[in-house]
């Protein structure tokens, strides 16, 4: 049955003389790796999405079957899939086996990036905070605007004529 308390300083007394074990503590994460040593993610970006396997290796990045720079011909989007490998200081140290479907090329770039700092989060658990900082671990929601019905366009409208 709880104690009725009449003043501050019993109220100060009550909560020192709590036990500490109110606190908890959380779970340390555990790397997620299946029997072959890899992590798996999925990435999105606008309309694409990506399924990604990571593992130990010498830096090679395969998408559909093609390497990075066959399939990514731009190096901007070259240095996007490189970006998660940058922030985590781990450039080199992973092969990463990719299949992107739908979108066009920047969409499904994005997708892998983001699907390669899941799997990286989830093979090493203490690279988290880099990446989560860095803000690869959040899907941008990002999408094209719907056309709406009585308008040209998302957001343009047909001339208006007064007579």
């Amino acid at each position: 049955m709880a104690e009725t308390l009449t003043s501050l300083d019993e109220l100060k007394g009550a909560v020192d003389a709590a036990p500490a074990t109110m606190v908890i503590d959380a779970e340390p994460r555990t790397p997620q790796r299946d029997a072959l040593g890899r992590s798996y993610a999925t990435g999105k970006r606008k309309n694409a999405v990506a399924r990604v396997w990571i593992k130990p290796g010498s830096g090679k990045v395969v998408v559909n079957g093609k390497t990075m720079d066959a399939y990514f011909a731009r190096p901007v989007l070259q240095m996007i899939l490189r970006q998660p490998f940058t922030v985590a200081g781990v450039e080199g140290e992973f092969d990463v086996m990719a299949t992107v479907k739908g979108g066009g090329l920047s969409g499904q770039a994005g997708a892998v990036k983001h699907g390669i700092s899941k799997a990286l989060q989830l093979y090493e658990p203490s690279l988290r905070g880099a990446l989560k900082a860095a803000g690869f671990l959040t899907r941008d929601s990002r999408v094209v605007e719907r056309k709406k019905f009585g308008r040209a366009k998302a957001r343009k409208s047909f001339q208006f004529s007064k007579r």
